[in-house]
Parts: C-alpha cells; sequence; structure tokens
C-alpha cells in the first residue's frame, strides 16, 4: 500500500531550521526574532508591551498582561481598537494543558430587526458602516474584566492591570507613525460622526502627526471606572448614558437595557488537525474562525489526492499561490454562507470540517486553472484591527484580539468618554432567511480571530494576523510557512502574503457599506512577478501591492513555544510584523 503524505512528512525543520532561502524576498525586514526564558508580548505599539511586561513584573499571567497590552492599545491606537469595541481570546492554561476561549463581541440592539430596518429607509444587503444602526453593543470592556476573572492569575486587580493605559491616556504619548496615518484617514469622520469628535482630535481638531504628543483623560476615567466597579462601571451609569444619548441624537435605537443585559461567553474552540501532527484553534461562530480550518482541510486533502505537494513546489511559486488562493475561496464561499451567532440557530461546524466533506471539496481544485466558485464567498481585506499575544514564566500563554471594525468604527463619540463606537452591525446580512441575517439580540458575522497551534496537547504557539477578511487568509499562510518553509516566527511574519480581493471601503469615504465582492487577488511586494503574470493566465484576476499599499495584507504577531535543546528550559521565541508600528519583547 502506497504511503500516505502524513506518514512522509517528518516535521524535522520544526525543532531544527530548515534554513529557507529567504534572501531573495527583498523587503524582509531584517528584523530578529525575540527570545526569553520568563514572559514575552507581542503587539503593534512599543507602549503597550511595556504595560504587558508592567503587569507580568507584578506576578500577572499571560491573561492580565493581555488586557493590559490591549488598553494601552486602545489609548495609542484607538484608530484600530477600543472599549467601544469588541474582543474574542483563547488562552493557553500550561498546568492544565487546556485551552479556553471568551467570545466578548456584543448584539445588536432588541428594538433593531430586518422589519425596522427597512422601515429606517435602510437598504441593500448590509448596514451602512457610518450608520448609527451599525452600533451594536461593545463587548470589549465586559471581556476584560471576563478574561481577568476566568484566565487571570489573581495576583493583580483589573484596577492594577488597567493603570498604565490610564497613565498613558492621562500623561500623553508620541503617536506612532502608522498610526498616525490610520487617524488622519478619519480626522473628517471623527470631526462629522458626532458632536463629540474633538475628544479625539488634537488641538484645532486635528489628528496627531507621527511624534505628537496625544492626550486623552476621558478615556483614562472610563478605565478608572471599570477598574473600581466592574462591569457597571461601563454597562451602567454616566459612560452607559453617554452611549445612548450620543447614539439616540444620531437616529439610533440602543437603550440602557440593551447595554446592562450584555454578557461575555465562555466558548470550547473547534479545531483542525493537519496531517495527524498540528493542531489548529480557532473561536467558534459567530466568528470566521472556521475559515481557516476549512481551508487547512482542504490543502490537506488537496495534498492527500495528490494533486500539489507543498513540499516539492516552489515556495510563493506558481503551484503553491494557485492551491492556497483556491482552498481559500472554497472555505469562504462555505463560511460566507453559514456562520451567524449560533445563539441564534444552528452553524453546521462538525459537518463542514468533516474529512470527507473536506475532501469532496478539494476534489474541485484544478491545478491547471481557477475554478473555485468566487461568487459564493471571495473575501474583503482590511486592517483595522489589533491582535497581540503574550506569554509567562509558567508557560500560559494568550492570544488576544480586539477592533472597531473599520478604523474608528462608526467614529461617534459618546461624550466625555474618549472612546469611538464600533460599527460591527455592518457585518450582519439583510437577506431575509439568511442564518446571518439581521435579528434583535443577535451578534453578527465577525471578522476577528485569535488563534493557537497545539502539537500533541502541549502549545506550539499563539498568534494572529489582524485585518478584516485578511485574517483567516493570513492564519493559513503564517501556519503554512511555520509548517512547510521552516521559517521562524520573524520570517514566517515577514513573508510576502497575497490576499483575495481588494480592501473593504471605511466609514472614513463616501462608500458607507460593505462593498461589492469581487474575485481579484492581489500578492505583495516581494513575489516574483512571473509568478503573478503565471497565475493571471490561468484565470485569476491579479494584482501587486507594495508601500503603504502593503497593509492590506494584515499585520501579526507570533509567540512560539520551544526549549532549550540541552536542558529542556522553557523558551520563548517571537516576532512581530513588519506592516506594524510595533516590535516583540521579552520579561526580564
Amino acid at each position: 500500500m502506497a504511503k500516505s503524505l502524513k506518514d512522509t512528512l517528518k516535521w524535522s525543520h520544526i525543532d531544527g531550521p530548515k534554513n529557507p532561502d529567504f534572501d531573495k524576498f527583498t523587503f524582509a525586514s531584517r528584523r530578529s526574532v525575540v527570545w526569553g526564558t520568563k514572559g514575552m508580548v507581542a503587539s503593534t505599539q512599543p507602549f503597550a508591551n511595556e504595560a504587558g511586561l508592567e503587569i507580568l513584573r507584578k506576578g500577572g499571567n499571560a491573561a492580565d498582561a493581555a488586557v493590559a497590552v490591549a488598553a494601552a492599545l486602545n489609548v495609542t491606537e484607538p484608530c484600530n481598537c477600543g472599549i467601544g469595541g469588541d474582543i474574542f481570546v483563547l488562552y493557553w492554561n500550561e498546568k492544565e494543558k487546556s485551552l479556553k476561549g471568551l467570545n466578548g463581541s456584543g448584539r445588536s440592539p432588541a428594538a433593531l430587526s430586518l422589519e425596522k430596518a427597512r422601515e429606517l429607509g435602510i437598504k441593500g444587503r448590509e448596514i451602512p458602516l457610518s450608520s448609527p444602526h451599525s452600533v451594536t453593543v461593545p463587548g470589549a470592556p465586559a471581556g476584560f474584566v471576563d478574561t481577568v476573572s476566568h484566565f487571570g492569575s489573581g495576583k493583580v486587580s483589573l484596577s492594577e492591570i488597567l493603570d498604565p493605559a490610564i497613565r498613558l491616556a492621562e500623561g500623553g504619548f508620541p503617536v506612532a507613525e502608522l498610526a498616525s496615518g490610520y487617524w488622519v484617514k478619519s480626522e473628517n469622520l471623527l470631526k462629522k460622526a458626532s458632536p463629540n469628535g474633538e475628544e479625539m482630535l488634537c488641538g484645532g481638531g486635528k489628528a496627531p502627526l507621527p511624534g505628537q504628543i496625544f492626550k486623552n483623560p476621558n478615556l483614562a476615567k472610563v478605565f478608572r471606572a471599570l477598574g473600581k466597579e466592574g462591569k457597571k462601571g461601563y454597562y451602567e451609569g454616566p459612560v452607559a448614558e453617554a452611549i445612548v444619548e450620543v447614539l439616540k441624537s444620531q437616529g439610533g435605537l440602543m437603550e440602557l437595557s440593551d447595554l446592562a443585559a450584555h454578557e461575555s461567553e465562555l466558548v470550547t474552540p473547534i479545531s483542525y488537525t493537519y496531517h495527524d501532527s498540528f493542531t489548529l484553534h480557532e473561536c467558534p461562530p459567530n466568528g470566521q474562525g472556521l475559515t481557516p480550518l476549512l481551508a487547512l482541510g482542504i490543502i490537506e486533502q488537496m495534498q492527500e489526492l495528490g494533486l500539489v505537494d507543498l513540499e516539492k513546489v516552489e515556495y510563493m511559486g506558481k503551484e503553491y499561490c494557485h492551491a492556497v488562493i483556491e482552498a481559500l475561496r472554497l472555505a469562504f464561499a462555505d463560511t460566507r454562507a453559514f456562520i451567524a451567532d449560533m445563539q441564534h440557530g444552528d452553524v453546521p461546524v462538525e459537518q463542514l470540517l468533516n474529512k470527507e466533506y473536506l475532501r469532496s471539496r478539494a476534489k474541485l481544485f484544478n491545478p491547471e486553472k481557477a475554478t473555485a466558485d468566487v461568487r459564493k464567498g471571495s473575501p474583503l481585506a482590511s486592517s483595522d484591527t489589533v491582535y497581540l499575544t503574550t506569554a509567562d514564566a509558567e508557560g500560559n500563554a494568550c492570544s488576544f484580539i480586539f477592533s472597531n471594525y473599520a478604523g474608528f468604527g462608526t467614529g461617534i463619540v459618546p461624550k466625555g468618554c474618549g472612546f469611538t463606537l464600533q460599527n460591527r452591525g455592518a457585518g450582519f446580512t439583510l437577506e431575509d432567511g439568511h442564518p446571518n441575517c439581521l435579528a434583535p439580540k443577535k451578534r453578527p458575522y465577525h471578522t476577528i480571530i485569535p488563534a493557537m497551534v497545539t502539537r500533541n496537547n502541549e502549545l506550539f504557539m499563539a498568534y494572529g494576523v489582524m485585518g478584516g477578511f485578511m485574517q483567516p487568509q493570513g492564519h493559513l499562510q503564517v501556519m503554512l510557512n511555520m509548517l512547510h518553509q521552516g521559517f521562524h516566527p520573524q520570517n514566517a511574519l515577514d513573508a510576502p502574503r497575497l490576499c483575495i480581493s481588494a480592501g473593504m471601503p471605511d466609514a472614513s469615504t463616501e462608500n458607507t457599506g460593505a462593498g461589492d465582492i469581487n474575485s481579484e487577488v492581489y500578492f505583495e511586494e516581494g513575489v516574483d512577478p512571473a509568478v503573478v503574470e503565471a497565475l493571471g493566465k490561468m484565470g485569476h484576476e491579479v494584482g501587486m501591492m507594495s508601500g503603504s499599499g502593503r497593509g492590506m495584507f494584515g499585520r501579526g504577531q507570533i509567540i512560539q513555544r520551544k526549549s532549550d535543546p540541552v536542558t529542556g528550559q522553557l523558551v520563548w521565541a517571537a516576532g512581530s510584523d513588519p506592516r506594524g508600528d510595533g516590535h516583540a519583547t521579552a520579561q526580564l
């Protein structure tokens, strides 16, 4: 009997470098892997990293540190995240050898139904990104509280965890280069979206420039209330009243009762084991974590069927890219059709991840030309999110993602609060009968997804790639980089990526809907133009991106668990995406 592919894969390069020819990619960041034996933090902002390290030094664990980092990111990068938005969390408990998840996404107002949306004049397939009706209840504040209470060490209080962010907000900080660029892009949105936009701008109603000091005392005040009072400090009282007041002034339907009723949900992660060796774990729907699992399973079945061999084809060559593109398209076709709030209906997760079903999908792959039906689910892309990951000296790790959805979200600022409200409700489908159709008290299709990989019930890595519908594409590509190419965490992030479809429009533009789905595939600077041309001849609609346009390929972070080869001592290896402002940092 012929050996299957999983019998021939030894993964020997995982524990010892494969030494890939990485020099051919001309834009490698030249960053080194960051190594450490205690705690580790990787995020898009250096100040946020320091907040996490401070909590680790005080005795906090990876979950405590993750919340500290997230809060500081809210201060330093509000153009991509904030407590007017949502979070998702995966937490690895080393002592228990267990992985748990938290869904920190909010629900639509009780008064907002499909029928009501039509009465309000909302037409088309989605709620416009700039509409007050796209604001769902923010889940992040409760998510902060619940991450600490369920996964934290118990050695530091929530007030202590939020203190670094409070100091940053009150004392001010110099704004980073890329964050400033996103801020400037949304300057007009902040001025127009509500009467309170000046709270998020500098003197004269201008977005901060790189290196300019920005202070946000109003946000510090909200963090103090959250730390002191817990969820009541946000979902009841002055903050909740400010949220409802500003939304009603814009025609919104949210009530105080919607905010008071909000709860996070502890969830069991869903997973797929690749060639019986490495298990990719994701949060279950309403998030899109199912997409990279499906794509990974389809890639595996393509290999089992002999349709492609990722061990032999040229990395980022025609055959490699074609297989990745088609697997992702097939995965999106299913997940865009089925993913929804599982509290409002069944999502056939087990059936979709069944190997026989995945094999049937893989059989649709034609190695010679583009054949996947992209009309059902070709995705859009955006980088308007922050992803961070943390680890501690005990071997615990946290994979954490935090977003307003499109940049500053709606740009609507509750008076005296120092944050903007998300537009996550634009993720609903306004199609009667669709699983993701808008309904009262329902969570929309969510793009933000944290990830972890285990190997033989041991943590292998905590990672993520932010950026709307780029996220599952990034998860798949980075994981394949680590497994098949032998890349270390830093060059796995440096490597050029591909992204199906163009960027997602945001509320700061005139195009305020979620946009039309198309079949374009963009390739990052560093991919051989001859490969892109060859893929075009295979039927793909291709394009190239360089410079600032590379933002569409997302920004990721990785912390990998390693060990000293002689002593066996725990060693962390971390990388941070060169497409972002931040870096990885180790605890002394």
